[in-house]
């Protein structure tokens, strides 16, 4: 996997365009708001995701994958699907590198899953992605790459001749002192909800 090293990285992702995170359901960010930027690759048949994220207090609680991230501290989310289908994918990545992955039949699963806060049948239990994470607590940032194979989200013969995708990308940034949350999206969402899928934006692999 690309990645051995931040600068390397860096090298790869220097020349790609940077889509930066919003609040895009406020007229103007909060005070607390801290800014980020993705960039998108495609390399063999996977798709890179490199992520910068300012960050005043980079820290998470969670202790094994799969936990429900959002909650425990900060985190990088990947919203993707297949354009035209139902099914999409949420994938997550914590400071620590420990990460959550789910697998939603379409939109609708989610407000069950709201209902009743159980997740677990969405959960995907076998990593599909790979990730590296690296922190710089005195640059107050923190860095994200992951490389996420086609047929991780392609599940079909026909999925996988689409060109086209759906994503975003966003974050929630927690400081402990005082407690606060800031949540981000790269979508412009009319309301803080990150599974509004109209508002994704498509990326065309050529």
């Amino acid at each position: 996997m690309t990645g051995k090293s931040l600068a390397a990285t860096r090298r790869v992702f220097e020349n790609a365009t940077r889509i930066p995170l919003a609040q895009g359901w406020l007229e103007k960010e909060e005070k607390h708001f801290a800014p980020a930027q993705v960039a998108i690759g495609w390399r063999g048949k996977s798709l890179l995701v490199f992520a910068e994220l300012t960050d005043k207090d980079i820290f998470t609680r969670a202790k094994k994958p799969n936990q429900k991230m959002w909650e425990l501290g900060d985190v990088f989310e990947m919203f993707l699907a297949v354009s035209g289908q139902p099914t999409y994918y949420e994938f997550h990545v914590t400071p620590n590198n420990l990460w959550l992955q789910l697998r939603f039949r379409d939109s609708t699963v989610v407000d069950e899953l709201r209902k009743t806060g159980d997740f677990k049948p969405c959960l995907i239990t076998k990593k599909v992605f790979h990730s590296n994470v690296w922190r710089r607590p005195k640059e107050r940032r923190w860095f994200v790459l992951v490389e996420i194979p086609a047929k991780a989200i392609c599940v079909t013969k026909a999925e996988a001749k689409r060109t086209l995708w759906d994503f975003s990308f966003s974050r929630y940034d927690y400081t402990r002192k005082p407690q606060r949350r800031v949540i981000s999206s790269t979508s412009r969402h009319k309301k803080p909800n990150f599974h509004a899928r109209k508002e994704w934006n498509r990326m065309k692999f050529v």
